[in-house]
């Protein structure tokens, strides 16, 4: 049965039974030493142990770090059987997140880390192999607005490592926002979902369920995506600056009962003007905005146990009938990650903005489905000249 953690076997300690708790070498990041993350629950001493796997007679050092202690052990390898290493007793003094860092000469045949004693009681580590932090993310309150044409939102990352995705202008059809891609790569993305049920394969689509592309903007690249739904993506590769406010627009228009043009506005900070990054006509629509979110996601895992967090904030929707309404109401959610195997998800209100933050190891979180207010900036965009889109 797959739970939360993992029981082994048991150890005696001051004649108290406790669960030893096998963490696999899988979930470990490498920082590049081999590096777990769990919380302790429990203070007292903690055992440490690992098993590795080395061909007969083959000689490695170790050294395992648990806060300030480390203790340095050495193992000869026993070939197809497995090895305990024990680093003996580490002490606890108060519960929270801990990291483990395991040196040594070669890891590759590395199973697991081992824990017992008082301190392992009750701990929690994320034992599935997706080291991603949690998926966070906020759904905008617009009791009884039907046709939005126009949904604003700025944000402003604060910590951007790599495989970051902070998104922006969510809808039901699509979303728009800014990656980290790479130490040398950052774009702005705008992406639209064909209809139908299609969750790969963008080949497998019939032509009358995909969006199409309408048009694009200088230097935008354009194409398909597939394996989250499959539609239309585009991307301006583009060094938007961490701690800097980022605007982004999005619009709908219905065209006929069955077809909707969705369209991404970034503004640019360098020439200080809208530009469009792509529009798209979406068939089996013919509606407006709905279902208006935002996120913070880690697509790449590799550097899960980093902290992502970013503002959003100043949020306004446009109504056909052609009011401005500021959003300043939102309830938090994160997927399914965040449901037990990893806690360190928050939402909150500072410095009058939403803020989402993801990984990091941080202690507490955030309940799903608690709402949250902001104050009301009253200042609604009023700079929204939108290059015109192609007839």
């Amino acid at each position: 049965m797959k739970t939360t953690w993992l029981a082994l076997g048991l150890t005696l300690a001051a004649g108290v039974a406790f669960a030893e708790l096998r963490v696999p070498a899988f979930t470990a990041y490498r920082t590049p030493v081999f590096a777990w993350f769990g919380e302790l629950k429990t203070a007292g001493q903690l055992g440490c142990s690992v098993t590795i796997q080395l061909p007969v007679g083959v000689k490695q050092n170790l050294r395992l770090t648990v806060g300030n202690q480390t203790h340095e052990a050495t193992v000869i390898g026993a070939g197809s059987n497995l090895t305990r290493v024990d680093f003996g007793n580490y002490d606890i003094a108060t519960p929270g997140y801990a990291r483990f860092d395991l040196e040594s000469d070669s890891t590759d045949d590395l199973d697991a880390l081992i824990l017992d004693g008082p301190a392992s009681r009750e701990a929690h580590f994320n034992l599935n192999e997706r080291r991603n932090a949690a998926s966070v993310h906020l759904a905008y309150q617009t009791p009884g607005l039907t046709n939005i044409d126009a949904f604003y939102c700025e944000v402003t990352g604060l910590a951007d490592p790599t495989g970051t995705y902070y998104m922006a202008c969510g809808w039901s059809r699509g979303y728009f926002g800014m990656q980290v891609n790479s130490p040398t790569e950052r774009r702005i993305i705008f992406s639209v979902w064909d209809s139908g049920n299609e969750g790969v394969d963008r080949d497998k689509v019939r032509m009358e369920d995909r969006v199409t592309l309408v048009a694009k903007g200088k230097g935008v690249y354009s194409g398909d995506f597939g394996n989250e739904g499959t539609g239309g993506h585009s991307h301006l590769v583009f060094e938007w600056k961490t701690g800097q406010k980022q605007r982004f627009l999005v619009t709908a228009k219905p065209i006929d009962s069955t077809h909707t043009v969705f369209s991404g506005y970034y503004f640019h900070p360098n020439k200080q003007q809208w530009m469009l990054i792509s529009s798209w006509k979406a068939a089996k629509d013919g509606r407006y905005l709905r279902g208006l979110y935002s996120f913070n996601e880690d697509f790449d895992g590799e550097n899960g146990y980093l902290r992502r967090k970013a503002l959003f904030g100043n949020q306004w929707v446009h109504t056909a009938d052609g009011r401005w309404i500021e959003v300043t109401a939102v309830t938090f959610s994160h997927d399914s990650t965040g449901k037990a195997d990893r806690l360190d998800r928050f939402m909150g209100v500072e410095d009058g903005e939403f803020f989402l933050s993801n990984g990091g190891f941080v202690p507490g979180f955030t309940r799903y489905g608690e709402r949250f207010d902001r104050p009301p900036t009253e200042e609604r965009p009023a700079d929204l000249r939108l290059p015109p889109l192609p007839e």
